[in-house]
């Protein structure tokens, strides 16, 4: 497999971004180790998978490629082979599951690819492909099955040998397992003593049930928001190759992913999506120790998350850092009283976003009005400071959703 690594770096180096490797001040003294990021989320369009994608597309025949090619991705494989089919005027047909993030489907049609939707997951999707396969006779290019697909992944592990010589541990996301088999495969055959380490979404742990069961079986997909690696069944290639090559498999779950997101956007002005962001969440909630101390490399794999998902990330994240905070306040039904609250609200320093009167559906007396206030604040103690405050004037106040009774 490193020979086959090696003849794809030579044929897509002209034609993929050489991804920076970053060192990471903030992580590496949050995670007490050294931090590097991996950035494919730098890519063209979005993500390491432009690098398997163009790799099976160049060593197909010139009757494969005439026949025009297939796929079924959940969005970023569908979006590399509509790139370089398009670049290399090779017709694409991209089918993708219902749930796939708009934007993902957005620009895979921008490319040129004829996007069809179908079904609920990429199995589905995959099912519908092959039968379009079948029908049209177009060459279907397998998004991880394909031993030139994870050679083409694999050049990333040859790219960061050489960007940090003396890394320790390579942390990388899993979905079918293509892209770690193919990291794995460079590394163990020239740097053996780097450990590799997988993450998977708890929703979606394919890959960890199948080496525990001893072959490929399928799991129950369920919501995540790391839908780039939520596959439900790993083709047997891969999971030999990750039985072999790789030295651990960790989960991560939804709350840890999401914050992990957010993290990469405030301290490293990062965009990635959850599949990228899984390496930041195993590493930080310590569910790889052995990074501890080490030089460890985490591959951010994509950056194309819906920007809709993304508002509700950071909305949740602010929130839970009591950033931002919604309180309930009972006040006198009198004109000024809404205006001494909002001064009230400013000279505690916090930034009102939204307010709302209620009274109609109120259970308060017929001279008071509920009003919902939404703020910006700089954390818990700051939030406390502004109930109190509040109280303090004589009004009753609560966090909204609090069950205990109003502050006065």
């Amino acid at each position: 497999m490193a020979e086959l690594i090696e003849e794809a770096r030579r044929r897509i180096v002209d034609h993929v971004y050489l991804s920076p490797c970053a060192r990471s001040e903030y992580f590496s003294r949050l995670c007490g180790l050294e931090a590097y990021f991996k950035l494919e989320n730098l890519q063209m369009t979005g993500s390491f998978k432009e690098r398997g994608a163009l790799n099976r597309i160049l060593t197909l025949s010139e009757d494969e490629r005439r026949r025009g090619l297939i796929t079924a991705s959940a969005g970023n494989h569908g979006q590399a082979v509509a790139y370089h089919a398009g670049r290399l005027g090779l017709k694409a047909t991209v089918v993708m599951p219902l749930p796939t993030p708009l934007i993902k489907v957005a620009n895979t049609r921008s490319f040129g690819a004829d996007v069809r939707l179908a079904g609920e997951t990429f199995d589905d999707a995959q099912a519908h492909a092959h039968e379009l396969e079948a029908e049209v006779g177009a060459t279907y290019v397998h998004p991880f099955d394909d031993v030139q697909v994870i050679a083409g992944q694999g050049t990333i592990g040859f790219e960061l040998m050489a960007q940090e010589p003396d890394l320790e541990v390579i942390v990388v996301p899993v979905g079918g397992g293509g892209l770690i088999s193919g990291i794995a495969a460079a590394y163990k055959a020239h740097r053996p003593q780097t450990r590799i380490v997988g993450v998977q979404t708890q929703a979606v742990p394919s890959m960890r049930e199948s080496l525990a069961a001893g072959g490929p079986v399928a799991v129950d997909r369920r919501h995540t928001i790391a839908d780039g690696i939520a596959v439900k069944r790993p083709a047997d290639l891969t999971l030999k190759l990750v039985e072999e090559l790789v030295d651990d498999l960790v989960t991560v779950d939804e709350e840890e992913i999401a914050n992990a997101v957010l993290l990469l956007l405030e301290r490293e002005k990062a965009v990635v999506e959850g599949a990228g962001a899984a390496v930041l969440a195993a590493v930080v909630n310590d569910h790889v120790p052995q990074a501890k101390g080490r030089r460890t490399a985490m591959v951010l794999t994509g950056g194309n998350i819906d920007v809709t998902l993304l508002n509700r990330i950071i909305e949740r994240g602010l929130t839970k850092d009591g950033r931002l905070v919604q309180l309930d306040v009972c006040v006198k039904d009198r004109p000024g009283a809404l205006g001494a609250l909002l001064n009230l609200v400013g000279d505690a320093g916090a930034n009102v976003i939204e307010t709302h009167h209620e009274r109609a559906f109120s259970a308060l007396g017929l001279n008071e009005v509920h009003i919902e206030l939404r703020l910006e604040t700089r954390g818990p103690e700051h939030v406390e400071e502004l109930i109190a405050a509040i109280a303090g004037a004589g009004l009753h106040v609560r966090r909204q959703n609090e069950p205990q009774s109003w502050h006065d």
